[in-house]
């Protein structure tokens, strides 16, 4: 897979797993940043769609009192908490797209991606290592 045959000292091969090495704990460190990001992608994930549906439950049940309730200060009073409750779903959307679902699949995807290029890392150090112990 490598053409580690070219490979000719052991000084090669040291640098070449010196710098490989050096790239595999910066994966490392970028896949258990990845993974605390995904875990809180997920959580949040849940929790917007969950206090999501409570608001628009929230303003229904505002919608069928407005429907019923005569010029007042009591209709006016509700027609603010309608806006306020609106303003509230229109930030929680918001927030749905930073983290919600697909927020979550894009950032699963970039830990999958930092476990590929961790795995061909190892590949090349095991390739490496050993043509190294046939020199």
């Amino acid at each position: 897979m490598y053409s580690v045959t070219n490979l000719t000292t052991i000084a090669d091969c040291d640098v070449l797993l010196t710098m490989a090495n050096k790239e595999k704990a910066d994966l490392a460190f970028k896949k258990l940043s990845e993974e605390r990001l995904v875990t809180n992608y997920s959580t949040t994930s849940v929790e917007i769609d969950a206090i999501l549906q409570g608001v628009i439950a929230e303003i229904a049940a505002v919608d069928s009192i407005l429907a019923v309730l005569p010029n007042g200060p009591t209709k006016d009073s509700e027609e603010k908490r309608k806006v306020r409750l609106e303003y509230k779903k229109f930030l929680l959307e918001n927030r749905k797209e930073s983290f919600g679902a697909v927020a979550l699949l894009e950032k699963e995807l970039d830990l999958e991606r930092v476990n590929k290029q961790l795995d061909e890392v190892n590949l090349f150090i095991d390739a490496v290592t050993a043509h190294k112990a046939t020199l």
